[in-house]
């Protein structure tokens, strides 16, 4: 019997005195943890398989259950971590690539947490959002230079093709396929009732959903699954993905477990086949190429929809924007280090990418130095995980948010990052119909619903503290920011003061 050099990562604690065998937990659970031995009198575990779900926490009706980091460890050594000799140990058994799903849970720094906000004090009073009208509302899209009048001096309506949302969110792209169809219909219902958009990710778009087309962002990737010309004119935009936080520079992954059923018909593969992006598109070498592919899109949806270019926050990324602004592209969506993915490499995820705060600063002053920040907006994601965090993002430049783990977390996800195995215990991130029944759409859509309100209620609250009364006048105003325990570097890309200053 080959030797198992790694132990359990947790550990299930189950209090006798209150565990009823009710067997509840063994039902739950897709990882079979928890078993129920013949001739035995009790419940038992194998902690090996545990993946700290909690699905069995959660639902055991006499609460006997708590899952704790297991105590067991190496000997000290600051270099060599727990976590870099288990992996090693993986990868010496295995021979394979290590994959997880999630973004980066390094400790590097989250810039937004050493961001503060300004507030209104005597002379510039603050706002009741209550009691005054206060303006969320906002249109992505590029905007004409200048103003224009016919004959009779009225005002042309030469705006292009814009977005309109209730509030600067919006849900990120997921796949069908990464995640299940009832956490689809959630975002899409969710969407619609908000008044915000949802993005399909890279799987193409299951033919009920098409109803939900107004709130929708249809993806092109790489691998071109699911993309037709009905796809095309269904969504309200069109996003060509070409990086993304959690694996920049490469392409994507869905494992031939998850291409089932309609999956399978929806992103027109092989059922059982893994859907592989390549790391490039492959008639995209150059920003003369984007702009072909672009205004190819722009030329089959009749000109009626912004085009939206999604890229990683990588080190060059304002050089980058500056091209995509001039390739003719509506939008720029910028995906940070910290985003979600239903699998990704591990070192890729880990240590390839940086924060999307420096990024999106850096993306706003490049385009604002170059006099072409108005040719596009900006969209920004990668762990925008509160309210708070929208409206600094909003401060630092951007038009608007994507979110995507925020979102999962609303629907139950409960940051396990074993959304790969396709074993997800909530129903989110798996294809199994035994699992994918546990998440009701018409209770995760309301709950997305009402996340947003309470955030929707918040950003007019520090909108209202710091004396603005609408987005537009917040969107760029890092005078509103201050920073604490910063560099003068990490201001100076930031583009703001230390706190006190």
């Amino acid at each position: 019997m080959p030797i198992n050099y790694i132990y359990s990562e947790y550990e299930i604690v189950r209090n006798s005195d209150r565990c009823i065998n009710c067997r509840a937990c063994e039902n739950q659970c897709a990882n079979e943890a928890h078993y129920f031995a013949e001739g035995s009198e009790n419940t038992l575990c194998d902690d090996s398989k545990c993946v700290n779900c909690h699905r069995c926490v959660s639902l055991c009706p006499t609460h006997a259950l708590k899952i704790i980091k297991n105590g067991n460890t190496y000997k000290d050594n600051a270099n060599w971590s727990d976590r870099t000799i288990n992996e090693l140990y993986r990868q010496a058994s295995s021979g394979g690539v290590l994959l997880s799903g999630m973004g980066n849970p390094e400790n590097y720094p989250v810039y937004f947490d050493k961001l503060l906000l300004n507030a209104s004090q005597v002379t510039n009073p603050s706002i009741d959002p209550l009691r005054e009208p206060m303006e969320t509302k906002v249109s992505l899209g590029s905007r004409p230079g200048e103003i224009e009048r016919d004959e009779k001096g009225c005002i042309k309506n030469n705006l292009p093709p814009q977005l309109s949302l209730s509030m600067p969110v919006m849900f990120s792209a997921m796949s069908y396929g990464s995640i299940s169809y009832n956490a689809h219909e959630s975002l899409a219902r969710a969407a619609q009732e908000l008044g915000i958009l949802y993005n399909t990710g890279e799987g193409g778009l299951h033919e009920d959903f098409y109803k939900y087309g107004g709130n929708t962002i249809v993806q092109i990737a790489s691998g071109r699954f699911g993309v037709h010309p009905q796809y095309l004119s269904s969504g309200a935009a069109i996003e060509i993905k070409m990086g993304q936080g959690a694996k920049p520079g490469i392409g994507g992954h869905l494992p031939g477990t998850k291409i089932v059923g309609d999956v399978s018909r929806t992103r027109m593969i092989p059922e059982g086949c893994d859907a592989i992006s390549p790391a490039p598109h492959h008639d995209i070498y150059s920003i003369e190429d984007l702009r072909q592919l672009v205004y190819s899109l722009k030329e089959v949806t009749e000109y009626k929809k912004p085009v939206i270019v999604k890229i990683a926050a990588v080190h060059n990324v304002s050089a980058i924007a500056s091209g995509i602004a001039r390739s003719g592209a509506d939008i720029i969506a910028i995906d940070g280090f910290r985003g979600g993915t239903g699998a990704a490499p591990t070192r890729i995820r880990d240590n390839v990418g940086i924060p999307i705060e420096l990024a999106l600063a850096s993306v706003d002053q490049r385009l604002r130095d170059e006099g072409i920040r108005g040719n596009v907006s900006v969209v920004i994601g990668g762990s925008v995980r509160s309210s708070a965090d929208i409206v600094k993002a909003v401060a630092l430049g951007a038009d608007c948010v994507y979110i995507g783990t925020a979102a999962l977390l609303a629907l139950g996800c409960h940051l396990c990052r074993t959304c790969h195995s396709g074993k997800c215990n909530w129903g989110i991130a798996t294809q199994m119909p035994t699992l994918t029944k546990r998440m009701n759409p018409d209770i995760g859509y309301k709950r997305l619903v009402n996340l947003l309100t309470a955030w929707k209620h918040e950003i007019k609250e520090m909108m209202g503290g710091m004396g603005i009364n609408s987005i537009e006048s917040l969107k760029g105003n890092r005078l509103m920011l201050r920073g604490v325990g910063l560099n003068e570097k990490e201001l100076e890309i930031l583009g703001i003061k230390h706190a006190g200053g």
